[in-house]
């Protein structure tokens, strides 16, 4: 086994990295990181503002970025995206899956089409994703996927989040069997399980509340109770994401990391 010096374990240079919902909050904070560090990214969100972020990567850190409008949900949209990876960039050596929504809806109130849209998203977006990296990463017997889960993954965190806890407990399941299935392919698949983030879709949920939690003087002010005192840092999952997809991680695959500042130990 060739053992790297420590300063190469955080190398992405020559790297060809994928982040869904790329445009804000944790997936911008991961792009941003993987950027950084050398890699190539390549932002897949609906909303247009990827375009900008993509532009300020590509500026800032000096790698070759590319912005794909896409909706996850979308068996076209996720395969054209893929098709476009491979058009421009011939490979893709890790995959983030972010992509996802959380509107609260007691289940006694909830429509099928609410139900269905999140599943779509947050559990359909990811396979499809899933699929489509598996299908060029066996091509080069090497690859990294990361599922973005959450802590509702393994236990419920507030009524209302029925649909999304459902989602995500499959976010779960299905990061370890596909990991069991691209072992032999030497592709790694994990995730990681994020509590209570700050990140600008919980600043609108929470009309600002968060904003408190930045405070360490003002824990009690924050929207849960968290050992840690305060809401995670979307920049602090993305460093989580830098950790899985090196070679730090290389005997990592099928497992999940919970980055909650405590949150699932009450």
């Amino acid at each position: 086994m060739n053992i790297k010096k420590t300063n190469e374990l955080l190398d992405f240079h020559g790297q060809t990295v994928l982040v869904t919902g790329a445009s804000m909050g944790i997936g911008y904070g991961i792009a941003r990181r993987f950027a950084e560090a050398g890699a190539d990214i390549v932002l897949a969100d609906i909303s247009p503002l990827g375009e900008q972020k993509a532009q300020e990567l590509a500026q800032t850190f000096g790698v070759k970025t590319l912005f794909v409008k896409t909706d996850v949900s979308s068996e076209n949209d996720v395969i054209s995206l893929f098709e476009q990876v491979a058009k421009e960039f011939g490979k893709l050596d890790a995959l983030i899956n972010n992509a996802g929504i959380f509107p609260m809806k007691p289940v006694l109130e909830m429509d099928l089409a609410l139900w269905e849209k999140i599943q779509a998203i947050n559990l359909r977006g990811t396979f499809l994703c899933c699929r489509e990296a598996g299908k060029l990463m066996v091509k080069t017997k090497k690859g990294n996927i990361i599922n973005i889960a959450s802590v509702d993954a393994l236990h419920p965190s507030s009524v209302g989040l029925a649909a999304y806890d459902a989602s995500k407990h499959g976010v779960w399941g299905l990061t370890k069997n596909l990991a069991l299935e691209l072992a032999p392919h030497k592709i790694r698949v994990n995730a990681i399980a994020p509590g209570g983030i700050r990140t600008e879709g919980v600043e609108t949920m929470s009309a600002g509340a968060t904003k408190a939690a930045a405070n360490p003087e003002a824990p009690a002010e924050a929207p849960m109770d968290v050992p840690w005192g305060r809401m995670g840092e979307p920049d602090e999952m993305a460093t989580t994401a830098l950790f899985l997809a090196s070679d730090m991680a290389s005997y990592v695959t099928g497992s999940i990391i919970v980055a909650d500042g405590g949150m699932l130990l009450k």
